[in-house]
């Protein structure tokens, strides 16, 4: 039997059996590219703006392209909902090979969408809907790959998860920057805004093939005797039980998702749209921010594993808010200044990234796990996390950017408090 929860009567050794370590690497790289598909689109937004929504203005069809970026987590929920419920009633595996079918179809498509220029404005009714398709997929791949790894792995190692996961997760991250960096070095500018941002599409629709490959062995984290107790109506009930987690999980995961996105998406197309930096250079420090990540989330997950994953996520929130404010040292062009932000908010990100997905998991029992976290994550990111960048390069552009680091702090002293209440009122799951 797999180990599931800290209530469970089975427990596994502390060491990883190879089937676990089989099942956390299809997992992991499934986040790997879920996350290198989703933040090339942003990354590259500057580029695709012009291609399906052309304007006289370049900073108007790099808000239209972020605008359609945000479209896409207006539907996380709606996958939340539809595919959690799914993965409750018969099963992980299966919801995993879906989601990530979905994501790595959708992004062939874009890889090879004819532009405004060919068909007109179905151009940007195409690009429109695989954003949609892609926004249902990430509804469940991110909380329920996690809440699957955690059902996984035996008790007590939920620190190992959440570095691990982490760790898969800020990969794609950064292989998203350094492949719009290489090719924009390589290609050069003209040619990035011609076709070169095809590219790392492309790339990422071929990896989607091997990671699809590999989901087909995952193993199944319930049981024949949970799978038949399991029904929508009972999944539903409980997850109204326990409505102030949902609450919970939409702020731990909204707050995380509004800073991550700001300084992964939001201040990098600041800096190439608003302050006209050498798109080289930018993807060369959204590089180096991946790089920080990927060693930070692996190096924090040796540090709380077996350790109290409550403590580490209120310090590291609290940790938050005054660094936030980190982005107000960059207001005019400069690229030194652009680095000293983005490199600065750094380690408070890397902290706050590795362990919210877990956080969030051990706020929801087993029987209603998929559709309760991956409803809270759905909205979380929809409302606070999907909207980040385009407020972010907007505020900028009016003369209001003191307003966006006030909004991130907002959002993590309510997490820190529904967190609280939630973990008083309904207990924890997951770990301690």
């Amino acid at each position: 039997m797999l180990s599931t929860t800290v209530t469970d009567t089975v427990h596994l050794p502390k060491g990883l059996t190879p089937e676990v370590r089989r099942g956390l690497l299809g997992l992991g790289l499934g986040n790997t590219l879920e996350w290198f598909d989703w933040m090339i689109f942003g990354l590259l937004s500057a580029f695709i703006g012009p291609k399906f929504f052309p304007s006289d203005d370049p900073l108007t069809a790099t808000l239209s392209a972020l605008a359609v970026f945000a479209v896409g987590f207006a539907f996380r929920p709606l996958g939340g909902i539809l595919l959690g419920t799914i993965a409750d009633r018969i099963g992980r595996r299966r919801v995993m090979l879906l989601s990530i079918s979905m994501m790595a179809g959708t992004t062939a498509i874009i890889a090879i969408a004819p532009t405004y220029e060919q068909i007109g404005a179905w151009a940007g009714i195409i690009l429109l809907l695989c954003r949609v398709v892609q926004g249902i997929s990430t509804g469940i791949e991110a909380p329920l790959s996690t809440a699957h790894a955690v059902e996984l792995a035996p008790v007590g190692r939920e620190g190992l998860v959440a570095g691990l996961m982490s760790f898969y997760v800020n990969i794609g991250i950064l292989l998203a920057s350094l492949t719009s960096f290489l090719t924009s070095l390589i290609l050069g500018g003209e040619v990035m805004a011609d076709w070169g941002w095809r590219v790392p599409f492309i790339i990422g629709a071929l990896f989607g093939l091997v990671v699809v490959y590999l989901r087909q062995s995952l193993p199944e984290t319930m049981t024949s005797e949970e799978l038949a107790e399991a029904s929508p109506k009972k999944v539903w009930t409980d997850v109204r039980k326990h409505w102030l987690s949902v609450l919970a999980i939409i702020f731990v995961v909204g707050a995380a998702q509004a800073y991550s996105y700001a300084w992964n998406v939001g201040l990098p197309s600041a800096a190439r749209g608003n302050f006209k930096e050498d798109p080289t250079e930018v993807f060369a420090l959204t590089s180096l921010l991946g790089l920080i990540l990927v060693i930070g989330s692996w190096i924090i997950g040796k540090l709380v594993d077996g350790k109290a994953m409550s403590k580490w996520f209120l310090v590291t929130r609290l940790l938050a808010i005054p660094s936030v404010f980190l982005m107000l040292l960059y207001v005019e062009p400069g690229i030194v200044n652009f680095a000293a932000v983005l490199l600065g908010g750094s380690i408070v990100l890397v902290l706050n990234m590795t362990l919210y997905n877990v956080v969030a998991s051990s706020l929801m029992p087993k029987s209603c796990r998929g559709t309760g976290v991956s409803l809270g994550y759905g909205v979380g990111v929809a409302l606070f996390g999907g909207t980040a960048s385009y407020l972010l390069v907007w505020l900028q552009s009016v003369g209001l950017t003191w307003v966006f680091p006030v909004y991130v702090a907002v959002l993590s002293i309510l997490s820190i408090v529904f967190y609280l209440l939630a973990r008083r009122s309904n207990g924890l799951f997951v770990g301690k």
